[in-house]
């Protein structure tokens, strides 16, 4: 069995796999947070929001974000055109695994400081 029939029977039998690579990409997790942050943006706003990011990339990235149902896109006909960016509700409750997530990490982080002190 080759290794890319391994990982997709992981992320089809494993449900923290099958998250963890909703959310893995560069720019994933800097849109996810800042939507957080502000709740609605243009995107604009959000491309400012996101030192580094290029138009591709964010046009790529929210794409992706949204076919996962994490953001949600609500584009306004009018002249200029305008689009908003939000949290689903499935992208809020991301936002709380998330921040227990960070939890660890700063845990981990703080007990790694204190190993190498002593």
């Amino acid at each position: 069995m080759n290794s890319k029939k391994v990982y997709k029977s992981c992320l089809d039998n494993c449900p923290l796999a099958y998250a963890l690579n909703i959310i893995d990409g560069k720019w994933r997790l800097p849109i996810i947070w800042a939507l957080n942050k502000n709740k609605i943006m243009r995107y604009n706003e959000l491309k400012r929001d996101i030192d580094g990011i290029t138009n591709m990339m964010l046009t790529q990235t929210s794409k992706e974000l949204e076919s996962y149902g994490i953001i949600d896109r609500k584009q306004y006909m009018e002249i200029p055109p305008r689009v908003e960016y939000s949290l689903t509700e499935s992208g809020q409750d991301l936002i709380v695994a998330l921040k227990e997530l960070a939890n660890w990490g700063k845990n981990m982080q703080s007990n790694d400081k204190l190993s190498d002190m002593g």
